[in-house]
C-alpha cells in the first residue's frame, strides 16, 4: 500500500486531527501494554506508523539515552527527530527500515490498512533481536453499536454508513477488520510466544473524541461513500449526530497485543 492506496490523508488538517483523536482515545492502552512488556535502557526499537510521534517519544523515554527509535511513517511532517530518534519516510510493505535487530517493534491500526499485512507480519518477527517483542494495535470487525439517537430514524442511519464505511469502502481500500480478530494466532503461528494482550472498547458521545474521530473519517472518505450509496444529505445528517450529545454508541474494538521472539 503506498500514500495514493491510503484512505486518509494525514497531511491534511483533518489527517492532523485524525491523529490527536487517535493518541486520546488509544495511548492509555498502548502505553498499558508497553509498560507491561517493559522497554529496558538501551533498546534498539522501531515504531511503524508513527503518526503525530507519541508512541515513538514514549519508547525513546523508556529506551533512555543509550537507546535508538526508529520511527517510520508514509508522511513525517508531524515526526520530529530527536536525540535518539531517527524518523524516516518509509513503507513498510518495501521491507524493515535499518536499524535492527530490534528489542521491540510497535504498529498500531497499521496492518489493519495493508493487503500485504500477514508477509509485513513475517518481516517484522525476522527483525526482532532474539527475546524481542512485538505490540499490534488493531481494531476488530465488531460494529460500534447505538445506545441512544435523537430518532430512530438517526439510528438506522449510523447503522448504514458503519455498514458502508466498515463493509465497503474499507475493504475496497484493502482494510481487513478479520485481521484483528486473527492478530493474536498469527503472533503464535509466526512462531512468537507469550501472547497477551487487552480488548477495549467504550461508550462515544456525539462531541466526544470518539464521535469526532468517526465524524473526522466520514469526512475523509466522502468520495468513498458517495461511490458506496450514500447520499450527501445522509453524510451531512450523520455529522449532525456524531456533534449531538444526545446520541450514545459503543465505539470501535480495539485490541492490543503482545508477543516475545523465542531467545
Amino acid at each position: 500500500m503506498s500514500d495514493d492506496d491510503y484512505l486518509f490523508d494525514t497531511a491534511s488538517e483533518l489527517g492532523l486531527h485524525h491523529m490527536n483523536f487517535l493518541e486520546n482515545l488509544f495511548d492509555p492502552i498502548t502505553a498499558d501494554r508497553l509498560d507491561a512488556v517493559g522497554v529496558r535502557a538501551g533498546a534498539r526499537c522501531l515504531d511503524i506508523g508513527a503518526g503525530g510521534g507519541s508512541v515513538t517519544r514514549r519508547l525513546a523515554g523508556m529506551a533512555g539515552p543509550a537507546g535508538k527509535v526508529v520511527s517510520i511513517d508514509l508522511d513525517i511532517d508531524h515526526l520530529t527527530a530527536a536525540p535518539g530518534v531517527t524518523v524516516l519516510r518509509h513503507d513498510i510493505t518495501e521491507g524493515v527500515p535499518p536499524g535492527g535487530p530490534f528489542d521491540l517493534i510497535h504498529a498500531r491500526l497499521v496492518l489493519v490498512h495493508l493487503p500485504a499485512r500477514e508477509r509485513v507480519l513475517t518481516m517484522l518477527v525476522d527483525a526482532l533481536a532474539p527475546g524481542g517483542s512485538l505490540v499490534l494495535g488493531e481494531l476488530t470487525d465488531r460494529p460500534p453499536r447505538v445506545l441512544s439517537a435523537p430518532s430512530p430514524a438517526d439510528a438506522e442511519l449510523f447503522k448504514r454508513i458503519q455498514y458502508l464505511s466498515m463493509e465497503i469502502v474499507g475493504p475496497a481500500a484493502g482494510q481487513s477488520f478479520l485481521w484483528g480478530t486473527e492478530v493474536a494466532h498469527r503472533m503464535a503461528d509466526a512462531g512468537l510466544v507469550d501472547v497477551q494482550g487487552v480488548e477495549y472498547c467504550r461508550i462515544t458521545r456525539g462531541g466526544d473524541d470518539g464521535c469526532l474521530l468517526h465524524r473526522n473519517l466520514n469526512v475523509q472518505a466522502e468520495p468513498a461513500l458517495l461511490a458506496a450509496g450514500a447520499t450527501a444529505e445522509e453524510l451531512e445528517r450523520y455529522r449532525e449526530l456524531m456533534l449531538d450529545p444526545r446520541f450514545t454508541a459503543w465505539f470501535y474494538q480495539f485490541v492490543c497485543l503482545s508477543a516475545r521472539k523465542p531467545i
